[in-house]
């Protein structure tokens, strides 16, 4: 079992334009998974990647004027099935349709999609109100026959229900290893034909173009490699995008209509996270 760093990073002031920012840092470095609350950020990383330089590089040249303090715990390897099950992951039914659990729930609503998850250390379980969303937009489709791209798999979650939809090929695309094999195993777990590859937006020149494109990552990888994804996008077809705040939509929406993207729907959560529903032009 693999041993993680965890790092919590202490702000003042604190805000999710902070956080929301470290977190993209921290991604472009190899950290896995985040938890952010009133006034820090937690980040997970495998201890052989920790890296205590370049953490202090990112640290002292964080872009924004506050206070950072971190520390790091070592988090010993474990069964991290138990863990989510003991602390974390419960069953949930989205929609009355969509039913999510792990192989070790007992007493699951039955619905018309049943996902089997069993998370590891991957994002991706349903209860983020995120992935909620994303999927609340994927059930708002027709994706029978169609091509789909997962940008971030994580656990492969959407890429698995997408694939239970009809989808005829579907492609979850994942950067961090670990992860990657988290959504293989969850793939075959519900019996669903996935290709899961292992890299960043570089990996969408290996893929055709999508008619329905996901990303549920957050605000700065979003629009940082927008382009990538219109690239890999059929001209008319979807993208839904997710892991930002309401107040991030104009920047979003902003960027989305230089690529002719354009705001169809959106979905919102009680803790203001937001899911938008954009479609691509015909270019006559």
């Amino acid at each position: 079992m693999r041993d993680y760093i965890s790092l919590q990073l202490k702000f003042q002031p604190c805000n999710s334009d902070t956080t929301d920012l470290m977190a993209g840092f921290l991604s472009d470095v190899g950290y896995e998974s985040f938890v952010a609350d009133e006034d820090t950020l937690t980040a997970y990383i495998d201890s052989s990647s920790y890296n205590e330089t370049v953490i202090k590089e990112i640290v002292d040249g964080f872009p924004m004027e506050c206070n950072i303090d971190y520390c790091i715990e070592c988090i010993e390897g474990k069964d991290w099935n138990e863990e989510w099950e003991q602390n974390y992951f419960k069953p949930i039914l989205i929609q009355d349709v969509c039913v999510i659990h792990s192989t070790f729930h007992k007493d699951v609503p039955t619905a018309e999609y049943d996902i089997v998850i069993d998370p590891k250390m991957a994002f991706g379980t349903g209860h983020h109100a995120t992935t909620c969303m994303m999927i609340k937009g994927i059930l708002s489709l027709n994706v029978k026959g169609k091509h789909v791209i997962d940008m971030g798999t994580g656990t492969g979650i959407l890429a698995i229900l997408s694939a239970m939809r009809g989808a005829s090929t579907v492609v979850g695309i994942e950067i961090d290893p670990g992860a990657c094999q988290n959504a293989i195993d969850n793939v075959r777990l519900n019996h669903q034909t996935v290709t899961i590859l292992e890299g960043d937006s570089a990996r969408l020149k290996d893929c055709e173009p999508a008619d329905v494109f996901l990303a549920n990552i957050n605000r700065n990888i979003i629009l940082a490699d927008l382009n990538r994804y219109v690239e890999s996008l059929r001209p008319g077809g979807v993208m839904l995008l997710s892991g930002f705040y309401s107040k991030d939509i104009p920047m979003i929406e902003k960027l989305a209509e230089m690529y002719h993207l354009h705001i169809i729907d959106r979905y919102e959560s009680d803790e203001d996270w937001v899911a938008v529903k954009l479609r691509l032009d015909k270019v006559s």
